[in-house]
């Protein structure tokens, strides 16, 4: 079997997770050096190693060194069967990461699936399960993908207890798409969930994203969590053009005001609208591996981050395509996949 040898070190969990994913695409098995090398606590986390177990089961692998804390890991995909896969991360770690990391084996395979994930539904760092509904999966459905997400129960960052659910359908051929320029008429939408705090909280929220974005600020745009374990407070503003929806995030956290959360959601979506992007910077180095392993594609995006980079070159090491970049002007790049 052919084997790549990757650097781990100056990424994080994501590079893992993409190379679980495209090591059970193509086939080619990897030893991951040095994972998550640069940041505090190195090493696999709970999610983490839920990813690989999740992969492992999924593609039939042999894999060494799948343990809590480890720097290291040597992966050996089998055969992808589809299926009913339960998954529980048993930590807040974000269930749609772990769910990501096996979406692509599961739409390559000759049958429908279905997984059930515990963990994290709404996690800082990681996308939340309004963005998976609302921007990923149907950026995927013009790719040619299809598969639905289900939110049974709220996560949230520490506790979590949230239970996700996913049907997962065959996709033998996946189609070019391209998100160009962004159409001049996008609608903004506002939501604040909370669970075990004050509704105050999100009406101040409210009020700030109203002043800040022009969004409407009404009672309906509150959503109080009773079934999720533990404290949370999750704003949401949905940015809706024609043909494509994204979705921007900010989670209420421990010293730091409700006024400062919903400002820091409206600079994120005041630098997508100040831009003529299509597609925001997290969306955008999530759409590489689908059009890699499809037919390639190309977007609009406000700038390259450091994941998009990172992941990028990482496709390149499994797949004979090349991934490029270009400024068109300020805050607005063209990023291109060719297969």
């Amino acid at each position: 079997m052919e084997m790549i040898e990757l650097e781990g070190a100056q990424g994080g969990g994501q590079l893992l997770r993409s190379a679980l994913s495209l090591s059970l695409c193509t086939g080619i098995g990897f030893t991951m050096h040095n994972i998550r090398g640069a940041r505090p606590r190195p090493g696999l986390m709970r999610q983490h190693l839920t990813a690989v177990q999740a992969a492992t089961f999924v593609g039939n692998a042999c894999v060494e060194g799948a343990a809590l804390g480890s720097t290291s890991l040597r992966f050996l995909p089998g055969k992808v069967e589809a299926g009913h896969y339960p998954f529980a991360i048993g930590s807040a770690g974000s269930t749609l990461l772990v769910l990501q990391t096996v979406l692509p084996a599961l739409w390559r395979a000759d049958a429908p699936s279905t997984l059930r994930i515990e963990g994290g539904t709404h996690n800082p760092m990681a996308p939340n399960h309004d963005f998976i509904v609302d921007s990923y999966l149907p950026a995927l459905r013009r790719l040619g993908i299809e598969a639905d997400v289900t939110l049974e129960q709220h996560g949230f960052f520490p506790v979590g207890g949230g239970v996700v659910t996913a049907r997962v359908m065959p996709a033998p051929a996946l189609t070019h798409a391209s998100w160009a320029e962004r159409p001049a008429d996008v609608a903004l939408e506002a939501r604040v969930l909370v669970s075990g705090l004050s509704q105050g909280i999100a009406y101040r929220e409210l009020g700030v994203l109203g002043k800040r974005l022009g969004v409407e600020v009404h009672p309906r745009h509150v959503q109080v969590v009773t079934s999720a374990g533990g404290v949370g407070n999750v704003v949401l503003v949905r940015a809706r053009g024609s043909d494509h929806v994204e979705v921007f995030s900010g989670y209420g956290e421990r010293g730091v005001s409700a006024e400062k959360v919903a400002d820091r959601v409206a600079s994120q979506v005041d630098r997508y609208l100040r831009s003529a992007a299509s597609v925001g910077e997290h969306l955008a180095d999530q759409l590489l591996l689908p059009m890699a392993l499809g037919a390639g594609g190309t977007f609009t995006t406000t700038a390259p981050s450091e994941h998009l980079v990172s992941n990028a070159r990482l496709i390149e090491k499994f797949l004979p395509v090349k991934i490029e970049w270009s400024a068109i002007d300020t805050e607005l790049w063209r990023v291109s996949v060719a297969v």
